[in-house]
């Protein structure tokens, strides 16, 4: 029974033209980045190191490879991606009341609890999708744009290279982790879905709670670097990032296999899980009190 509802969620998520405006965006979006990445790399390159010329050698022509630049990418894509996420979950409830169908599913032989978890199930569904989609089109196009070499990310006051061969299961596991966190901004939206009665409403809200903690994270005030960004869902969206913080010896070379903080990556893991939970479980409650037939 759920998995047959659970694929007349996923078919009415991909029958509706705004689902491929995600895909269609991020394929647009990576592709500009790669062409500017290929004309101008260097010069890219020469503006974010331009502060560490002077204390060691930067080779930039090595530095500029597939693997550097699908981890530009994401930094540049992933913060936004939730936006795309809530322009479907925000619709699963929210839509269906607009359009008086939600009326039809209550009156099915299935328990709201089963519906709703299928809703939020095909919304994770859309997110693995996603990230799939920006995978091929930002990991592996990039390898083959760019080509295979070790990976150089820069700290504030250092570098690290991972060796290329040391590199693969991080961006797995970067991936695995953005699922997570986007997964969470999908039981957001669909909790706030399901006390609207408008599509346009919780998308909306979705996307303003994103970027006003967005906002609180980024001004690194110490009244809420202490109270609300320890807690804060955007501080633990950007884990993915540990993935590729790694740790040296006491020659300075860095370590294969090793993750500078995996317990602060663990911790951020959790919470975002608990998060999910939290909003999943406040869905199920509201939908199940929601008076439909009225």
């Amino acid at each position: 029974m759920f998995a047959s509802i659970l694929y007349i969620e996923l078919f009415k998520i991909f029958r509706r033209p705004r689902t491929y405006i995600a895909f269609g965006a991020i394929a647009l979006i990576v592709l500009l980045v790669q062409f500017a990445l290929r004309v101008n790399g260097t010069e890219f390159i020469h503006f974010f190191t331009d502060s560490q010329a002077d204390t060691f050698e930067i080779p930039e022509q090595q530095i500029l490879n597939g693997y550097f630049v699908c981890v530009a990418i994401l930094h540049l894509i992933l913060i936004h991606v939730p936006l795309l996420v809530a322009l479907i979950a925000g619709d699963m409830i929210a839509g269906e009341a607009q359009t008086g169908t939600l009326r039809m599913l209550a009156a099915q032989p299935t328990s709201r609890t089963t519906l709703l978890l299928a809703k939020f199930s095909a919304s994770t569904v859309y997110v693995i999708l996603l990230l799939l989609w920006m995978a091929l089109f930002a990991l592996f196009g990039s390898l083959l744009l760019f080509g295979q070499e070790d990976l150089v990310v820069f700290r504030e006051t250092d570098l690290h290279i991972i060796s290329q061969h040391d590199v693969l299961w991080r961006f797995i596991g970067a991936f695995i982790y953005a699922a997570l966190a986007l997964t969470m901004i999908a039981s957001m939206a669909l909790f706030l879905s399901v006390y609207a009665e408008n599509a346009l409403g919780p998308i909306v809200a979705t996307v303003c709670i994103v970027i006003v903690f967005t906002i609180i994270q980024q001004l690194k005030v110490p009244v809420f670097e202490q109270t609300i960004n320890p807690w804060s869902f955007t501080t633990h969206m950007l884990g993915w990032k540990g993935f590729f913080y790694v740790e040296k010896n006491a020659e300075g070379v860095t370590i294969d296999g090793s993750i500078e903080n995996p317990m602060a990556l663990l911790k951020s893991g959790i919470i975002l899980v608990g998060y999910t939970l939290f909003f999943v479980s406040l869905s199920v409650i509201g939908y199940r009190k929601k008076d439909i037939l009225c």
